[in-house]
């Protein structure tokens, strides 16, 4: 398990689909990861769905909403790093080398991250490879497992740190 002192973030801007981000948080709580949702949401919080996927794992998921991506910014350390995964980004995944304190950040599932916002995060824009061209996108919360491991391997994930 990881320490407490080397928590990583899950950050989703604009989810959609209730039952991902239920996985998600399930993801969060078994690994003490922190999850931040970004509104506007695209379900209510009482949404059965996103419980079922999150099956009894909310109660150990250290969790926070922020109104927007700005109130978010604004109340994030200013040191913090942003890792934007998203398609056409610069470098893979696996190929970043990630720290203590990372904030990952997943985009809506319908639309993923504005370009802009991709754009001027340069070496923290990340990809994960596909290698089908007539597939379109990958489900939302198997991205955020693909990286959040490869964070926890790097950050050895055996709880040895």
């Amino acid at each position: 398990m990881i320490q407490s002192g080397c928590q990583l973030n899950i950050v989703l801007v604009e989810p959609e689909i209730p039952p991902n981000t239920g996985n998600v948080a399930r993801l969060c709580a078994a690994t003490n990861t922190k999850l931040h949702l970004i509104e506007p949401l695209g379900f209510e919080l009482t949404d059965k769905q996103l419980k079922r996927a999150g099956m009894d794992y909310w109660s150990f998921v250290d969790w926070c909403k922020w109104s927007n991506w700005m109130d978010f910014i604004e109340g994030i350390d200013p040191s913090s790093r942003l890792w934007l995964i998203e398609s056409g980004g610069v470098d893979r995944y696996s190929d970043a080398v990630f720290a203590k304190g990372d904030y990952f950040v997943f985009g809506r599932e319908t639309l993923g991250l504005p370009e802009e916002m991709c754009v001027e995060a340069k070496k923290h824009w990340l990809r994960i490879p596909m290698f089908n061209a007539d597939a379109r996108s990958l489900n939302l919360s198997n991205c955020v497992s693909l990286v959040l491991y490869e964070a926890l391997r790097q950050l050895n994930f055996d709880g040895e740190l």
